[in-house]
């Protein structure tokens, strides 16, 4: 079975205009989880997140959902790609990682997770 896109992230250095902006755009629902990251629920499709970063100016990204961050960045290493981070386990979420492809773009991975209470 093929690896699912899972979570999508839209990141910059103005968290509040970026919600602002992503709000009033699309209307989709948003919920802070901590000081430099918001959840967005869009209605359909995956779940994504609208955050501030201090590493770069901004980014958009995917994740992709994987068995094992860890084997999965070693196999991406030997397949060309650059592990940026991880396996680093999310507070009160999942287990992430992110890497650049040959061509550096920045896509991220996770493994699978089910929030308490869902």
């Amino acid at each position: 079975m093929p690896n699912p896109v899972v979570h999508f992230e839209i990141m910059g250095k103005d968290k509040p205009a970026l919600e602002a902006f992503y709000k009033a755009a699309f209307d989709w629902q948003l919920q802070p989880v901590m000081d430099e990251y918001t959840m967005i629920f869009p209605g359909s499709g995956p779940a994504g997140g609208i955050g501030s970063t201090p590493n770069t100016d901004h980014y958009v990204s995917f994740y992709v959902e994987v068995p094992s961050v860890a084997a999965h960045l070693e196999k991406i290493e030997s397949l060309g790609g650059k592990k940026l981070m991880g396996p680093m386990q999310v507070p009160n979420g999942p287990v992430i990682g992110m890497f650049t492809d040959p061509e550096g773009n920045m896509i991220g991975i996770c493994e699978p997770f089910t929030p308490p209470g869902m």
